[in-house]
C-alpha cells in the first residue's frame, strides 16, 4: 500500500514542480546558474563553472589580444591535471571532475569561437565578392 502511494506520489511532485519552474519562465531541466537555458547537463546544469573559472582550474592564462585558448593546449593541461588527481593515486574525484567540466566547457568555447571566426570570414568573402 505505501509503495504505490509513493509510486504515484513521485511523478506527480516532480509534474508539479516543472510547472512551477516553468511559471518562473526558465524550463527547471535546461536552467544554468545565470537563468541561460543550456542544452547540456540537464537539472544540473545550474552547477556548471564559467570560462575564467576554467581558466584557472587548468592554469591557463587568456592573453589580452583575445586570442582563443589552443585546444591542443587545453588537452595538454587537462592529461597533466587528470592524471595527478587520480582517485587510484589518492587524488580527488572531486578535483578530477572540476578538470573534466573545465575541459568540457572550454572546449565547447573554443568550438563556438572557431564557428564565430568560419562565418566572419565567410561573411567578409561574400562582401568582397559583391564589390
Amino acid at each position: 500500500m505505501g509503495i504505490s502511494i509513493l509510486a504515484r506520489a513521485l511523478p506527480a511532485a516532480y509534474g508539479k514542480a516543472l510547472q512551477n519552474a516553468r511559471k518562473g519562465g526558465i524550463d527547471a531541466a535546461t536552467a544554468g546558474a545565470d537563468g541561460v537555458a543550456s542544452s547540456a547537463g540537464g537539472m544540473f546544469a545550474k552547477n556548471r563553472i564559467k570560462r575564467d573559472e576554467a581558466m584557472m582550474v587548468l592554469n591557463l592564462v587568456e592573453d589580452k589580444g583575445g586570442k582563443v585558448v589552443e585546444a591542443e593546449i587545453v588537452q595538454k593541461q587537462f592529461d597533466k591535471y587528470f592524471a595527478a588527481n587520480s582517485v587510484e593515486q589518492g587524488g580527488s574525484f572531486y578535483l578530477q571532475s572540476k578538470i573534466y567540466r573545465a575541459k568540457e566547457l572550454l572546449d565547447e568555447y573554443i568550438k563556438e569561437k572557431r564557428l564565430e571566426e568560419k562565418e566572419a570570414n565567410e561573411k567578409q568573402q561574400t562582401t568582397q565578392e559583391k564589390q
